[in-house]
C-alpha cells in the first residue's frame, strides 16, 4: 500500500511516499481503510525529533494520528463495530510508528467512534486530536456559567474548538487572534484581542478584574502575562508551557485518546453545535505541501490529507 514515511528526523523534505506493507487486525484492532487525515504540529514536531526521550519513535515511520475512513477488517474482540462502518479516531499508539497518512492502518478499538453520515470524513479527520484537546483545556479549567475566559490562539485548530466549547459552556469568551480573523472569532462567539503590544490593556478593558480562566495553546510571552491577566483563585492550563502548572498552580495537558469524548464531540458537530473549520484539502501524494502550510503557522482551523 502507499503511505507517506520518512526515515530520518528533519524537516517536510524527507517525507516521501512509499510502498510499505498492509497493517495486521489485532484481537482489540481494526484496520481501516483511510479517507481523509488531520494534521497536528505534534506531527511535525515528532518527525523533527522534539519528543525523543518522550514517546519513542521506530524508523522508518508513518506520521499522522487522526483519522477518518472505514472498517476493512475487525478485530477478534471489536464487537463495536463491523465491516463498512464509517469511524474516527484520535489513533495514538505508544509508540510513532504505523501512523496514519496511509491508505491502510490498524487503530485501536479503545480510540474510534462512528461517524454519522451526516459529517463529513474531511470534518470528521480533523476533530479527534483537536477536539480532545480542547475538550481538555475547558474541562480541566474548570469554567462554567458565567465564567470570564481567555483563550490565547483562539482561531486555530485546538483554539477555535476551545472557543466553542467554552462559550457552550455558559463561560464569556475572549480570544487572542490576529486582525483577520476577529470576525471569525466574533461568528464563534468569543470577543477578540490582538496578539502583541497592548495585549494585556486590551483583555483588561474587557475583564477588568481578570479571568476566571486563561486557557493557553502557544505558551512562551502569553504566559508571561498571567500574572496580570489571572484574577486570584483562577486557573491557567496550558498545552504547551509547563509553567502552568509548575509556576502557576494550574494544569499542563497531553491529551489521551477517548472513545466516549470523540462521540460526544462528532455528535455535537454532528447536530450543528460545532463547527469544525477546515482550512485547505490536500492529497497524499502532496502531503509535504500540506505539512509546509501547518508549519508556517497562523492557519485558521485544520489542513487535512485525503486518501
Amino acid at each position: 500500500m502507499k503511505a507517506v514515511t520518512y526515515a530520518a528526523f528533519g524537516g517536510p523534505e524527507v517525507l516521501t511516499i512509499s510502498d510499505v506493507p498492509e497493517p495486521h487486525v489485532g484481537p482489540d484492532t481494526l484496520v481501516v481503510r483511510v479517507k481523509a487525515v488531520g494534521l497536528n504540529p505534534v506531527d511535525y514536531k515528532i518527525r523533527e525529533g522534539y519528543l525523543e526521550g518522550l514517546i519513542d519513535t521506530h524508523l522508518p515511520a508513518v506520521p499522522a494520528w487522526d483519522v477518518a475512513g472505514v472498517v476493512e477488517q475487525v478485530g477478534l474482540d471489536t464487537p463495536e463495530f463491523a465491516v463498512g462502518d464509517e469511524v474516527l479516531a484520535y489513533a495514538r499508539k505508544d509508540v510513532v510508528q504505523g501512523g496514519t497518512l496511509a491508505e491502510l492502518v490498524a487503530v485501536p478499538v479503545r480510540t474510534l467512534a462512528h461517524k454519522p453520515a451526516g459529517v463529513s470524513f474531511e470534518e470528521a479527520a480533523a476533530l479527534p486530536l483537536a477536539g480532545l484537546t480542547a475538550l481538555a483545556t475547558v474541562r480541566r479549567s474548570g469554567l462554567g456559567e458565567g465564567s470570564t475566559v481567555l483563550v490565547h490562539a483562539a482561531a486555530g485548530g485546538v483554539g477555535s474548538f476551545a472557543t466553542q466549547l467554552a462559550v457552550r459552556a455558559g463561560a464569556r469568551v475572549v480570544g487572542t487572534a490576529s486582525e483577520g480573523n476577529h470576525e471569525y472569532l466574533r461568528s464563534l462567539g468569543a470577543e477578540p484581542v490582538e496578539y502583541g503590544d497592548g495585549l494585556v490593556e486590551a483583555a483588561k478593558a474587557i475583564a477588568p478584574e481578570g479571568f476566571d480562566a486563561i486557557i493557553d495553546l502557544v505558551g512562551g510571552d502569553a504566559l508571561d502575562t498571567v500574572p496580570e491577566l489571572l484574577r486570584d483563585g483562577g486557573t491557567v492550563v496550558s498545552i504547551t508551557d509547563a509553567r502552568a502548572r509548575d509556576e502557576f498552580g494550574g494544569q499542563y495537558v497531553w491529551v489521551r485518546p477517548s472513545a466516549d469524548d470523540l462521540a460526544e464531540l462528532v455528535g455535537l458537530v454532528e447536530s450543528g453545535d460545532l463547527t469544525v473549520e477546515v482550512a485547505e484539502t490536500f492529497e497524499l501524494e502532496r502531503a509535504t505541501d500540506a505539512f509546509r502550510l501547518l508549519e508556517e503557522g497562523h492557519v485558521r482551523g485544520k489542513v487535512v490529507v485525503t486518501v
